[in-house]
């Protein structure tokens, strides 16, 4: 088991490694995956800057083919969604680090809309057990997986299912059709959807 890291900033918290099952609570609250926005494509800075200090974080990665002035056509491996981070840690953990790092501004809390005028704006934040599921098909770098325009999915009906064999075993999510074919999608609501390129029907199970 790897030993937990120290961060070296204003809480000294101790972060644990991304694959916890089980929410950890400090002092300072309750350990919560928090998607954040991050303005003008900064990203990459950040996830550099969490790393530098031993913040748990996750940032979906895929690779485009890019045009270079010197070497023509090169994939690189990018960003899959921009303008958004996943950071595990306390509320008051990550308050405390953008207030007193200047390094952090570009990172937003993503509020939840409220329903009527009464209601209070929420962050919104993503179940551990949600978050690791996303992760086993997000953070797979190649053609067995396909990031989709969120939007344009998180309406469409499909069968909750789990995968049963295979290198995703274990994963949920929902069959829907893109593209005249049927994939399963594992999905954030409102964040972020990826889908599985193709899981034979036999490897699959109704939920």
């Amino acid at each position: 088991m790897k030993s937990r890291q120290k961060v070296w900033c204003p809480s000294l918290l101790p972060q644990p490694h991304y694959n916890t099952v089980n929410q950890s609570v400090t002092s300072e609250g309750l350990f919560r995956w928090f998607p954040m926005r991050v303005t003008y494509h900064r990203e990459m800075k950040i996830k550099g800057l969490l790393d530098s200090l031993g913040v748990e974080n996750f940032l979906p990665m895929h690779y485009e083919v890019v045009e270079t002035k010197t070497r023509g056509k090169k994939r690189v491996l990018v960003p899959a969604i921009h303008n958004l981070i996943f950071v595990r840690s306390t509320q008051e953990f990550l308050t405390n680090l953008k207030m007193s790092n200047e390094g952090f501004a570009p990172m937003r809390y993503i509020m939840k809309r409220p329903v009527s005028k009464d209601d209070k704006s929420e962050i919104i934040t993503v179940p551990d057990w949600q978050m690791n599921n996303f992760m086993r098909v997000a953070s797979v770098q190649d053609d067995r997986v396909m990031f989709l325009d969120n939007n344009a999915y998180i309406n469409k009906i499909g069968q909750r299912v789990k995968v049963i064999e295979g290198y995703f075993s274990g994963v949920e999510g929902v069959v829907k059709r893109i593209n005249k074919n049927k994939r399963v999608v594992v999905q954030l609501e409102g964040l972020a959807a990826v889908a599985i390129a193709f899981v034979p029907a036999r490897h699959l199970s109704i939920i």
